[in-house]
């Protein structure tokens, strides 16, 4: 039998999130995928209400239990392992590869490390700054 993910060693981690709607989307869709940790660095609007909206009943387990940062470095402090997304490419976007590829190789790596997966914001995505502090680049 191929070994698993751990799925409890994965985080998911928006950055500047503009839209709550968004926040709540990505919740319940954590939910489905059996990812139960959200971090948010910066929201630019963190309404409760509209972010329940989306999140519907099942997922309001990930959204009670997320925690917000006010910068990326102190949200990704106690991870060992950072994969931006990333839909641009060139430049220092040294992309690994897609998000399959990305999922084989987070398997190992996911046993003995605490891994974020990050998000940028909606309008730009993340900046040159931003993936500095990633480990590993995915084109979505």
């Amino acid at each position: 039998m191929p070994a698993r993910i751990n799925l409890e060693n994965i985080s998911i981690v928006l950055l500047g999130t503009r839209f709550p709607e968004n926040i709540g989307a990505a919740a319940r869709a954590m939910r489905n995928m059996g990812i139960k940790q959200l971090i948010l660095v910066d929201p630019q609007n963190n309404d409760p209400s509209k972010i329940g909206k989306m999140a519907t009943h099942s997922a309001m387990e990930v959204v009670e239990q997320m925690k917000v940062w006010l910068t990326l470095q102190e949200a990704l402090a106690d991870f060992n392992y950072v994969v931006g997304t990333t839909a641009r490419l060139g430049g220092q976007r040294k992309v690994v590869g897609s998000p399959a590829k990305l999922a084989q190789q987070l398997i190992s790596i996911s046993h003995q490390n605490q891994i974020a997966i990050l998000f940028g914001p909606e309008d730009r995505g993340l900046t040159n700054a931003d993936i500095r502090f990633c480990d590993m680049l995915v084109n979505i």
